[in-house]
Parts: C-alpha cells; structure tokens; sequence
C-alpha cells in the first residue's frame, strides 16, 4: 500500500485520517503543531514539527490539505525529494510560472502531481475543451457568508471577473475556479455569490462549445466540522489515494 504523507492536518485531514483505506498513512505535519498531534492520536501516525523531519520520512506521496501558502512553500521540496504530490489547495497553481517551475520539478525526478476534483464533478471530460473549440467557460459558486467570513441579510454578488483576479481576494473560496481552468485550458468567468437562505456550496459550470453545452450544478453539504470545508472535496481525496494503483482508469 502507497504510504502517504499527510500536510495539513485540519478538518480535510481528520476526515481523510478517519477514513483510511488502501493506504497508510505515515507521517503528519501541519503548522499548528497542536492540529498535527490531534490526528495523530486518531490514526497512531507519527507528527512531526519540523517539515524537514517530515519529508525525511518514507513516503510515496504527500497529500496537501491545508492552504495555498503551503503549496507555495513545500510543493517543491516534495516534489525535489522523490515522492509524488496531490495538491488540493489548487489556488497555488494560478501563478504560471510556479505551476511551471513545479512542472519541470516532477519532471527532473519523474514523479508526478495530482489535483482531486475537489468540490465540483466533470473535470476529466472538461479537458475536451483542451482541444475544442469553445466559446464560454462560466462558474457561478454560491456560498452562506458565514463561511466567507461575512454577514449579509440578502444574496449579495461578491466577485465578477477572472479565476485569477478573484483568488486575490478570496484565496480560499476559489480552488474550484483554478481547477476547472487548469482543466479545461481555458481563462474562467467567475461569480461568487453570499446568500444567508442556502445552507449548501454550490457550483454552477456553464461551458458552450462546438461540442454542445455542458451544465452542471453541484450542490455540496459543507463538512460538520468546518461549514468552508466541503465534504465532497476531501472524498474526492480518499478516492484518488484509493484508485492511484487501480489497472483500470476511468475518465477521460
């Protein structure tokens, strides 16, 4: 079984250290020491509060739940040291640059990165847009503003504009937007909507092209535990960890 590497060890971690299953995990870290010990108590794996002494560990892959800074900060490190990578915090890969730079990374040591569908369906046939023709990729993302860290009393239009441009302003609210992009290789339309009436986070992606049309809406319960966490992210997580070794892929 793969040994993973857990970064990140808040409520996406917990969920994937709770439910492990063709896979153990080996060694946890987060920056919040506390956070790290916590699930260490819960699946016996050893924390480590030096990320050096973390990736020193016998790893296969390193599974990253827990911000864009920390992308930002040990992606490549990760990747430099062997072992492969899933990125969930995919907001990191906006800057091109450093997506190419962590590109050429995996490729110097033959490894590769991973990045779940998170919070939306669709991705693998979304890359047909790579090669077609299209003419609009649209997300519509509605959120109740308690986790945007707001309160209003009505739906408010929040964003309207690039993935690129929104990520500066709600780092945290728009992996979804960035995965989609780096799906499709198209620039995405973004909107992000507050509305205190929805208890749900739900993605609305509009796609047109010489195709047909693509429209899907995904509507998410937030995790118990953290209402800016969406469950189905951190399933999709355990999915890729328990598929990686599977002979036969599904999916575009």
């Amino acid at each position: 079984m793969r040994r993973i590497g857990l970064l990140g060890c808040g409520n996406v971690g917990e969920i994937i250290a709770h439910k492990q299953e063709g896979f153990i995990i080996a060694a946890l870290h987060d920056a919040v020491y506390a956070r790290a010990q916590a699930v260490e108590d819960e699946c016996g794996a050893p924390a480590y509060e030096s990320f050096d002494e973390f990736l020193a560990q016998d790893l296969d892959i390193v599974v990253e739940a827990a911000s864009v800074s920390a992308v930002q900060a040990h992606a490549e490190a990760v990747l430099l040291s062997g072992k492969d990578m899933v990125i969930l915090s995919v907001g990191a890969l906006t800057d091109e640059t450093f997506r190419d730079h962590l590109k050429a990374c995996a490729v110097e040591k033959g490894k590769k990165i991973y990045i779940p569908s998170g919070a939306i369906t669709g991705l693998d046939n979304l890359k047909v847009c790579q090669i077609a023709e299209v003419s609009k990729v649209m997300l519509r993302t509605t959120k109740n503003p308690r986790s945007l860290g707001i309160e209003v009393d009505k739906p408010l239009l929040l964003f309207k504009g690039t993935a690129r441009d929104c990520i500066l302003r709600y780092p945290k609210n728009i992996n979804v937007a960035v995965a989609i992009e780096l799906a499709s290789g198209h620039e995405v339309e973004v909107e992000l909507w507050a509305d205190p009436g929805t208890d749900r986070n739900t993605h609305e992606l509009i796609v047109e092209g010489e195709f047909g049309d693509i429209n899907i809406t995904v509507s998410n319960r937030p995790s118990p535990e953290n209402p800016a966490t969406s469950y189905l992210a951190a399933l999709s997580i355990l999915t890729l960890l328990r598929n990686l070794d599977n002979p036969i892929q599904i999916g575009t």
